[in-house]
């Protein structure tokens, strides 16, 4: 977050209240702006044809915006102008100058974007496109208003980058207008500038709007500490000049003795960051050593590193503040040398190395890509690293439809702080910082972060949920019947494997779900004697479309989803389908129907649902009563839930049993469950030494895991109550773990808990 010192001169003079001479110079910055014929000269990189294109598109323009003033009372066609001006900076092509002239054409003048394709052709249209607000009145709320428009601007920047460049640039010229806007409006443009589109631009690599979007929010949101911040930094320079005038000399005779080319300049941190570190680290202006710096833009990438040591062998270095971002790269493409000397007079004085190439990326970032030829022959934009954030926000798109959880989803990956671990095969990664096992299996693929099951780090097995640092070695063990588990959504740091994850979860549960229903609906037609349950057969595909017109279903899947998810009632779909099917001449067997009539209340009843613990979603076990094989159960259809299991005994599902019995139906255990299931057990123990210890041991030697320990929040008394959260087989395997507790010395009872 560095700036020129000559920059800073500039602006440190503007201070929240203008002066004539400042006022006289934005005008005549404006009115050279919104010259047409300046814009155009700034265009020589382009063809003749192209520059003819890009007049066309500016009489269009200047014609819809006819009559149109901005707030301060100059003709609005300026900000566009304005906007191309800044494009032209980065050198973009002639159709992402015409969208520039051309993006406020859809939203504020009427056009609509058939007469764009007409006159500009589709790439333009698209273009201006993506950058279209959506309108208010689609939406409930400001927010899903915003939402959605970030939503569209992201996704059309990720099929082209041009799209945010160009809205950079827009963002970037009304801040530095914002002064014309009324007051009130400053704290919510600065707000969202500063949390959205300056991590926006740092992501991409444009680190010199990155620091001046940064800036321009941080004068509008806190113009006095803004102000008295800008005097502090002028007065230190001063009082640093002859200082940084020594090092300079120094450094320049340093690298003439070695007969090296250096081109240096010097830097100084940004407004912003500086007062970003005071308030962080709580430190005062006079506390903040790294101000100063200096820039060394060196002919050859391996000239960087002969640099470094010509500097070490000059000054001391700092421990700890040497990073080689040149093998490798930020996540955004940045890449330099840094190092942090303990310069003249004892200050601490940053020095960055780089060649031209990387300090045109550094700089710029993404729109290097037409600034200067940065990429290697063969290579396509997509494999540089600015541009695999952009692929990844289509994959969350495809798994999240959503516009405010796509937006969480992104805003975790604006900021590029990142940590850089290894795969098995050496092959480096870059992660946001906090990044877990779970985020670097996701990272790899979609399909071995779903197939998760346990990590190795560095050789160490570790749990799911550790966060990476920087130079570890990362190994994913997958099994290829593992699903993902909703407890990772608690502690992933990517969006993208937090996308990935909902959308598999969803899924799953859409299928289960699907599979609980079409079994519901087979036994409450076999209740009203039909033993054939429909198919898809084209004989019944007149039933099934009346059926979903009754109900009001999509389709067939979307009313067996809903059923298994309790939103419909089986019995009330089946009493329909029968009464459809006799239509059809086809009529309830008697004998079937008196047997599933005689037989509901036994277990022999083909009607019953049979649970082997292989449910997720569909079926869920109560925490209530916490059923387990060997107990008698109850089946309750919850609305929106799925199929919710109790013990027969539990008072909540008698409750339910009184106000809801249509929606029970009967469940049965299967013959060998497939897991284990959580029992509550409660343990009066004598306060003794070691005892946690004791009942710990012996529940272990049970086999019996413990998943969780309450020991109340009072002091222990003489008899003290454990509670444990234990995972067991079945009742039999509960009752041993229980008889052992029994056996154990100090314990004077042990009994299974029923929360209810």
């Amino acid at each position: 977050m560095w700036t020129s010192f000559k920059l800073w001169r500039q602006q440190g003079t503007t201070a929240p209240d203008k002066g004539a001479a400042d006022a006289a110079s934005s005008a005549a910055a404006t009115a050279a702006a919104a010259s047409i014929a300046g814009l155009i000269a700034k265009l020589d990189y382009l063809s003749r044809s192209d520059i003819e294109h890009v007049r066309q598109a500016y009489r269009f323009a200047d014609q819809a915006h006819l009559g149109q003033l901005r707030n301060n009372g100059e003709p609005y066609i300026t900000h566009p102008i304005a906007v191309a001006t800044l494009c032209a900076d980065w050198k973009l092509d002639a159709q992402a100058m015409m969208a520039a002239l051309l993006h406020d054409a859809l939203e504020d003048c009427g056009v609509t974007k058939a007469e764009l394709v007409e006159k500009f052709g589709t790439p333009v249209a698209d273009l201006v496109d993506g950058l279209t607000k959506l309108d208010r009145l689609h939406f409930t709320t400001r927010e899903e208003s915003q939402a959605e428009s970030f939503r569209k601007m992201l996704l059309a920047m990720a099929r082209d980058v041009r799209v945010i460049l160009i809205k950079l640039a827009d963002r970037s010229h009304n801040m530095r207008t914002l002064s014309d806007v009324p007051r009130e409006k400053w704290h919510r443009i600065a707000s969202e500038t500063l949390d959205i589109y300056a991590p926006i631009a740092h992501r991409l690599g444009l680190n010199q709007t990155f620091r001046e979007l940064q800036d321009l929010s941080f004068r509008h949101l806190r113009p006095w500490r803004y102000g008295i911040l800008a005097k502090a930094v002028a007065k230190a320079r001063s009082r640093r000049r002859d200082l940084i005038k020594k090092v300079q000399h120094e450094v320049e005779a340093a690298f003439a003795t070695a007969g090296m080319t250096v081109r240096i300049a010097g830097r100084e941190k940004s407004l912003y960051s500086i007062y970003k570190k005071m308030n962080d680290k709580h430190l005062s202006f006079a506390q903040v050593t790294d101000i100063y710096g200096f820039r060394l833009i060196v002919p050859k990438a391996i000239d960087c590193y002969t640099a470094l040591g010509i500097l070490h062998q000059l000054y001391k270095p700092l421990p700890g503040r040497f990073k080689d971002h040149i093998a490798i790269a930020k996540p955004n493409g940045y890449q330099s040398l840094h190092t942090t000397l303990v310069g003249p007079a004892g200050v601490n004085i940053e020095f960055q190395m780089r060649t031209e190439s990387m300090h045109v990326v550094a700089e710029s970032g993404v729109a290097a890509h037409w600034l200067y030829k940065v990429n290697k022959r063969g290579a396509t934009s997509l494999d540089r690293p600015d541009t695999k954030w952009l692929q990844s926000l289509l994959d969350i798109q495809y798994e999240t439809r959503d516009s405010a959880e796509f937006w969480d989803h992104v805003k975790v990956d604006l900021f590029p702080d990142a940590v850089y671990v290894f795969t098995p095969k050496s092959q480096i990664m870059a992660l946001p910082k906090g990044a877990t096992v779970v985020d670097f299996a996701y990272a790899i693929h979609s399909s071995v972060g779903d197939r998760t099951t346990a990590a190795r780090i560095n050789g160490e097995q570790v749990p799911l949920r550790t966060e990476l640092k920087s130079g570890d070695m990362v190994e994913v063990v997958t099994a290829p019947v593992a699903t993902p588990n909703p407890v990772w959504l608690d502690f992933v740091r990517t969006g993208r494997a937090r996308s990935k994850i909902r959308h598999q979860l969803k899924t799953l549960a859409q299928t289960e779900s699907e599979d609980l229903g079409e079994r519901l609906l087979i036994q409450a037609l076999r209740a009203e004697g039909i033993e054939n349950f429909p198919n898809d057969a084209l004989e019944y595909e007149p039933i099934w479309e009346k059926l979903l017109r009754f109900t009001g279903s999509k389709n067939r899947q979307e009313l067996l989803t809903d059923i298994g998810l309790g939103k419909r009632i089986a019995n009330i779909v089946a009493k329909r389908l029968v009464y459809l099917l006799a239509e059809k001449g086809e009529r309830p067997n008697a004998l079937l129907l008196t047997r599933e009539r005689f037989t509901a209340h036994e277990t022999a009843s083909r009607g019953l649902i049979t649970l082997d613990g292989s449910e997720n979603a569909s079926v869920k076990f109560a925490q209530c009563c916490r059923p387990i094989p060997g107990d008698s159960i109850v089946g309750y259809l919850g609305r929106g839930e799925g199929l919710v299991v109790h013990r027969d005994v539990c008072s909540i599902a008698k409750r339910l049993l009184n106000r809801d019995a249509e929606r029970f139906i009967g469940v049965v255990w299967a013959d060998h469950p497939v897991r284990v299931f959580e029992a509550g057990v409660v343990v009066t123990v004598s306060n003794a030494k070691g005892i946690l210890a004791k009942v710990a041991a012996t529940l272990s030697a049970a086999e019996a895991d413990i998943i969780h320990i309450d020991m109340g929040q009072g002091a222990a008394l003489e008899d003290t109550d454990l509670h444990f959260l234990v995972t067991v087989r079945d009742t039999h395997h509960l009752e041993s773990a229980l008889r052992n507790l029994g056996r154990t010395p100090s314990v004077l009872r042990a009994v299974r808990s029923n929360s209810s």
